[in-house]
């Protein structure tokens, strides 16, 4: 079987003077590329990179693989950009791995997530969604001191944009402890990020993330815990730590939480998974308090860096290769499309 690969790479160099240092966080290294191509060949398939963009409409009209393995995010700030690449291999009719267009479009927008996933029955954290005004902003914050108070949330919080992935704009700051905090945090990721930014309380406990993959039924590969080296009230998963995982966190899988809370959260991120109705694989966040699962994302574009993903982390204490979670992901994908 032909497969083609539909990714983006990171540039090499810093990023543009008057852009955030994680600008392109959520493209993939030449690394990526190349573990997953060589999992395809060592299957006995052959596999192209298609890239994304021009490229990759040009090689789908020139010469349209079997499939299309696709982990593209997207540039820019649209919050469908996700869901270019499979967009186009519908209007072009060329299978693809993993969620739809829609899925993929709505999972990105976290304040959208956060919504329907409460819908179907999940516990996500209070929160408000704070769009920027027209323009730059110029005032002097005074207008922000009431809206938490409006809102019934308690500090801390933690703001966030609402439509990037890979913890782009999810820094250490941004857990907000005072009043005083709160606008200068908002309008600084308004002004990096050009898009609403998400505030919600601040769910001290585990955190943890559970991969799932496969369809008819989906199944979870186990929940993964991540700890912090050194005791923190307020530890945030937070690009810091991801950037320096090593030194900062330890990754447990499977986690040593009790069944019912282990029941609880794959229940939670199936849930969530088959209400989207994503597709072959994804990867779903959260926070567990007194108990309770609190639902903060799910990606069904999850990383597949094979040194630093998180997925990819969970699949290796779980017993798997890499080769083996690529395979999983590509059968489940083959199987759907009636490929095989």
């Amino acid at each position: 079987m032909h497969i083609g690969i539909a990714f983006d790479l990171k540039p090499a160099g810093p990023a543009p003077a008057d852009a955030p240092d994680d600008i392109h966080e959520e493209f993939d290294s030449p690394i990526t590329v190349k573990a997953i191509a060589d999992v395809f060949r060592s299957l006995g398939h052959t596999a192209s990179e298609l890239g994304n963009g021009r490229p990759l409409i040009e090689s789908l009209l020139r010469n349209p693989p079997d499939l299309v393995f696709n982990f593209a995010e997207g540039s820019g700030i649209s919050r469908s950009r996700e869901a270019r690449v499979p967009a186009v291999c519908e209007m072009l009719g060329v299978p693809y791995t993993g969620s739809d267009p829609l899925a993929l479009a709505v999972a990105l927008d976290k304040d959208m997530t956060r919504r329907f996933a409460e819908s179907l029955g999940l516990t996500v954290p209070k929160g408000i969604t704070l769009a920027p005004p027209p323009g730059d902003y110029d005032g002097d914050c005074a207008e922000f001191r009431p809206v938490l108070e409006e809102a019934g949330l308690p500090l801390p919080v933690i703001a966030k944009p609402t439509c990037e992935g890979s913890s782009k704009g999810i820094r250490n700051r941004c857990v907000i402890r005072t009043v005083e905090e709160f606008g200068p945090t908002v309008v600084e990721l308004w002004r990096n990020y050009h898009q609403p930014v998400l505030v919600e309380e601040f769910i001290a406990g585990e955190e943890v993330t559970v991969g799932i993959v496969g369809n008819d039924p989906p199944e979870p590969l186990g929940v993964m815990r991540v700890i912090p080296k050194t005791a923190n009230e307020h530890f945030v998963y937070s690009l810091e730590v991801k950037r320096n995982w090593e030194a900062t966190v330890e990754y447990e899988a499977p986690a040593n939480l009790p069944a019912s809370v282990i029941r609880a959260v794959e229940g939670d991120a199936l849930a969530i998974f088959a209400g989207l109705g994503c597709r072959d694989v994804a990867r779903a966040d959260f926070r567990i308090r007194d108990g309770i699962p609190y639902f903060l994302e799910i990606n069904p574009l999850p990383g597949l860096n094979p040194e630093s993903g998180d997925i990819v982390f969970l699949a290796y204490r779980m017993g798997l290769t890499y080769p083996q979670l690529v395979g999983m992901i590509l059968d489940a994908a083959v199987k759907r499309c009636g490929l095989g």
